[in-house]
This record gives structure tokens, sequence and C-alpha cells, in this order.
């Protein structure tokens, strides 16, 4: 009965532009088109994936949805352009000196962890950056140039080394572990303070926005330069040819990367003990 009331009430609301509803009162507030109140109970808003989310046809500004898997779940509130976490303590998606904005209006850093500088082409060397195994922090196995060790290892016993991994699942880990790089906050966030690693819906939307889907389209947008990779024997390869970007999003044994070169540019699923690039995404 209660739940034909409200639906009553919320019809009313709609046919009646200047009326106010009050829902658990008689007296709702003066600046309260609805107004609900209740001690024991909550107010339940239309709850959704990420993707489902993003899928929304044309969202109005104001929009509100709870996201399910969202890297930081709860409200989700449309600006118009993009969905904002609403209980995010800090601005979300400020742009700061060493800021880019995608097509997508999300907010990136302008360069590759470990880049001197912003890429000038997709085959700046000077942009390439380091190359990180997925889940590591900043500890120095990033670098093209530093030692190795025989892995699988232990969380905490990796050191500065990049820590090979030929035998299958190929994980630098012995212990797997799916949240390593999963938020700003996350233990082993490898990016600075305020940022972090983007997921694979995020880079999959940087890559529907690409006027072409190739290295040149990934340039345009993020300046995003073929900085190579590393291979599960440490050794380097396909720089200034090809670009791997890590996400933080795990898949099954592996992690989910955005991959291309001047022919394509897709979304794969790697072995979490390969060296791939690092761009970070304003938290």
């Amino acid at each position: 009965m209660k739940k034909v009331l409200l639906i009553v009430a919320i019809m009313a609301a709609s046919f009646t532009g200047y009326a106010q509803v009050g829902v658990g009162t008689t007296n709702p507030h003066t600046s309260a088109a609805l107004d609900v109140e209740s001690t024991t109970k909550g107010f339940l808003p239309p709850r959704m994936t990420k993707v489902q989310m993003d899928g929304i046809t044309t969202p109005s500004q104001g929009l509100v949805v709870y996201c399910t898997d969202c890297i930081s779940k709860g409200l989700y509130v449309n600006d118009g352009t993009k969905f904002n976490n609403a209980s995010s303590p800090t601005p979300v998606n400020t742009i700061g000196t060493n800021d880019v904005v995608s097509a997508t209006g999300l907010v990136w850093a302008d360069r590759n962890l470990g880049a001197t500088q912003v890429a000038t082409s997709s085959t700046d060397a000077a942009a390439y950056g380091d190359l990180y195994q997925w889940g590591r922090n900043t500890d120095g196995h990033e670098i093209r140039t530093s030692t190795t060790a025989a892995g699988p290892v232990g969380s905490g016993t990796e050191g500065a080394t990049f820590i090979t991994a030929t035998v299958a699942p190929s994980d630098w880990l012995s212990a797997q572990d799916d949240n390593r790089w999963h938020g700003e906050s996350a233990a082993h966030n490898p990016c600075p303070s305020g940022y972090r690693v983007p997921s694979d819906y995020e880079w999959q939307a940087e890559r529907n926005s690409w006027e072409t889907k190739n290295s040149a389209g990934a340039f345009t947008s993020l300046k995003l330069p073929m900085g190579g990779r590393r291979g599960t024997n440490g050794t380097v390869s396909l720089p200034g040819t090809y670009g791997s970007y890590w996400s933080s999003t795990s898949s099954n044994t592996g992690a989910r990367n955005l991959g291309f070169n001047t022919g394509n540019a897709s979304m794969y699923t790697n072995v979490r003990g390969h060296g791939f690039s690092v761009r970070c995404i304003k938290d």
C-alpha cells in the first residue's frame, strides 16, 4: 500500500509543477518538490554497474544513480558531461598544471609515469617513461634497465628488481592479489597523490572517442607514445612501434590493458609479469 501511495505522490508531482509532495510528512519543506522523512528507512536510488551508468543516453544534468562496481562505489551525479562521485572529499577532476582533459571529459596526467616530458610524437623516446609490472609500486623495478630476479616472489620481498615470471600464470607475485591498484588510496598505487591507474572502462571510453583507432588517435587524444613493453623474462621490446598501457582492472589471472600500434588499438588481457607503461588519471 505504501508503494502505491508513493507512486501516486510522484505522479501527482509530475502533473502539478508547483505542487509539493511529502512522504512521511504532511508538512514538506518549502524548498523541496519532494520531501521524504523517515528515521527507520532510507531513500533507494537506481543501482547499476559503471557500464550501465555510462550507457545512459543523454543523461540530464543532476541525474543521480548508485554505481555498484565503480572503483569508488557510491552515489554519482551527472554534471551535464559526465558522472562524478558525489561522496568524493576533494573536488572531482580539477585541472592542474600537468593535466590534460580528454574528449570524454576525464582529467589525465599529461605524460607517462617516469617520462621527462610530454610526448612530441608517438615515437618520442623522452616521453616513453617507465615500464611497470601490474600491481607494483614505484620502487625502482620500473626503470627499463633495472636488474632482474627470478620469481614469483612473496609480497614485500620484491625489492627494486624486475621479477621474471615465465611460468603460468606469469605473475611476479606468488599469491595473486586483484586489488593492488584499485583506487587512489590503494596501498600499491604507483601514481602521485590524487591520481590512480585508470580502469579498463576508462581506457575503453578513451579509445572509443578517438577519430582513428591506432597510434595516431592515441597521440592526438592524450599524447600517448608507443613506449614498448618489457617481457616476463625482463627483455624490453617494441619501443617506437607499440604502446602497452596497464589498467587497474584484473581479469582472471591476468589484467586488462590498452595496446596500440600504427594499425589498430584494442583492449587486451595480459599476464601481470609484463612491464607496461602507466598513464595516471585524476581521481
